[in-house]
């Protein structure tokens, strides 16, 4: 990729939350003939379940605190500081509300992003040592992938994941079969590339174009063109509908929704509306010897008690236990005061809600 000028903006990508397009975008009262029909996605209503609820376990807490090629740095003021391969980075952070403890080490940033500060505002990145390319290779759990200074502060992996991901690849491993991995919502397809390498056949589906593409871009990247992924590019509700009238079953599915999106055909997302229907849907994708159903959810003033009771009431007289809490980082560079451990703070990033057969 051509080098970036310092300050310049590059090549628009979807943010985290627009893995379906959903980035907010403004009312028009006279849509562009170019621009896709909104289309309001039919509520799906949660069936009626009999049966006891899964067991519980809460909260449970999900730690990163790094892995190869990544790890949290430092935080405070409102930022985080990590490191992604070779680059130490500055982004926003609204959970930092301490100050940060390494000041020296925020100075040798290599990329800072600057502009709203919102989830998925857009913005520049500014390159204070010199002038950087748009994307570098990574390496997490053996998945080669690039990451990409975007125009929306995020660079393609969400690595508080990994809490998630090693979860999974242990599955797999251990299954002594080739499970079935649906992974929706699935951006930029790290979590894909990881199951398919531990032995998984995965089913990648995504509503944005330019995140599929970037998806086999990473597949290329780590030679795994070979590797059994589908890459599938639609509406994830519209997606799951089909499959349940197919029959379709997979024995790992993973959910990491917007709290709003647009589908390819304009299709409206709201999570607060269509996550319990989705839950559903996916419930009856989960093959008699499943293994999981993982639900993440990002930016939204929720308690994790809220998906926690839903996934509950979802997998009534399914068996197994419901386990909910929050995914964090892990500060690598904490420092000792006040006869402290030394163990860096923990930075919370979202909510999870996970549903294990035992």
């Amino acid at each position: 990729m051509p080098p970036l000028k310092a300050g310049a903006k590059p090549a628009a990508q979807e943010p985290h939350g627009q893995r379906s397009s959903s980035r907010p975008q403004p009312a028009s009262p006279r849509p562009s003939p170019s621009e896709p029909r909104q289309e309001a996605l039919a509520p799906v209503t949660m069936r009626p379940r009999t049966g006891d609820k899964p067991a519980e376990r809460v909260p449970v807490i999900l730690e990163t605190a790094g892995e190869a090629d990544y790890r949290l740095v430092d935080s405070g003021d409102a930022l985080k500081l990590e490191q992604y391969g070779p680059y130490t980075i500055v982004r926003p952070e609204a959970q930092a509300l301490w100050p940060k403890s390494q000041a020296p080490l925020w100075e040798r940033a290599d990329a800072i992003f600057t502009g709203d500060t919102d989830e998925d505002g857009m913005g520049r990145w500014r390159f204070p040592r010199e002038m950087l390319g748009e994307t570098w290779p990574m390496r997490l759990l053996d998945a080669e992938f690039y990451g990409r200074f975007t125009s929306f502060r995020h660079v393609g992996v969400f690595p508080e994941q990994l809490a998630h991901w090693r979860w999974m690849k242990t599955q797999v491993e251990d299954a002594g079969r080739p499970l079935k991995v649906l992974n929706l919502f699935g951006y930029t397809g790290v979590a894909s590339l990881i199951a398919a390498k531990a032995g998984a056949e995965v089913t990648h589906v995504d509503a944005s174009k330019k995140a599929i593409g970037w998806g086999r871009e990473n597949q290329a990247l780590g030679r795994g063109e070979s590797l059994p992924i589908r890459w599938i590019c639609d509406d994830a509700m519209k997606f799951i509908q089909r499959e349940e009238r197919r029959g379709s079953r997979y024995d790992i599915i993973l959910t990491d929704p917007p709290k709003f999106g647009r589908g390819p055909n304009g299709e409206v997302w709201h999570l607060f509306d269509h996550l319990s229907g989705m839950l559903d849907i996916c419930r009856e994708l989960l093959s008699d010897d499943a293994r999981g159903l993982v639900l993440t959810a990002y930016s939204i003033r929720a308690s994790f008690y809220s998906i926690h009771e839903l996934m509950r009431e979802v997998m009534r007289g399914r068996g197994g236990v419901v386990e909910s809490g929050e995914l964090i980082l892990r500060e690598s560079a904490g420092s000792k005061q006040d006869g402290e451990a030394g163990s860096g703070r923990a930075l919370s990033t979202s909510l999870f809600s996970r549903w294990v057969p035992k």
